[in-house]
């Protein structure tokens, strides 16, 4: 067993301050040297694949912006690449299920920024800073028994 530590000076020399390491985020490609990462934001998922090139962005085998008509939601989806100043550098190929339009972007967004990260991991600062990492786990709440929706109750009524 250990020998008996009698001072502070004792305890000083036997224990050595080690700094837990950061764990090293390595590049995580696929055969085809495509990053590939999921995104979700309420009930959609988004999967994501990025791979060098001009710029182009296909979402369900559609064009970005026949796909998501609205600027807001373009502008959504566009914003990690901003931040990482990589808005030509990249094709994007994206599939998308489940939700609506806004919560489809919102999951997108998430995707492509776990995706940079994988092809680019010190890109990984500035999107978490932007906290575009991290999954919005707003859902909508469930409907309960006794009751018109989750929270609202049926009308009162004294008479």
């Amino acid at each position: 067993m250990a020998e008996t530590l009698q001072s502070l000076q004792d305890l000083k020399g036997a224990v050595e301050t080690v700094a837990p390491e950061a764990p090293k985020h390595v590049q995580k490609l696929d055969a085809q040297g495509r990053a590939y990462a999921t995104g979700k934001r309420k009930d959609a998922v988004a999967r994501v694949w990025i791979k060098p090139g001009s710029g182009k962005i296909v979402v369900n085998e559609r064009e970005l912006g026949v796909y998501f008509a609205r600027p807001v939601l373009r502008m959504i989806l566009q914003q990690p690449l901003q931040i990482a100043n990589r808005k030509d550098q990249y094709d994007i190929v994206v599939t998308v299920s489940g939700g609506g339009l806004s919560g489809q972007a919102g999951a997108v967004r998430h995707g492509l920024s776990k995706a940079l990260t994988y092809y680019e991991p010190e890109l990984r600062g500035p999107l978490k800073k932007a906290g575009f990492l991290t999954r919005d786990s707003r859902v909508v709440e469930r409907k309960k028994y006794g009751r018109k929706k989750a929270r609202r109750s049926f009308q009162f009524s004294k008479r």
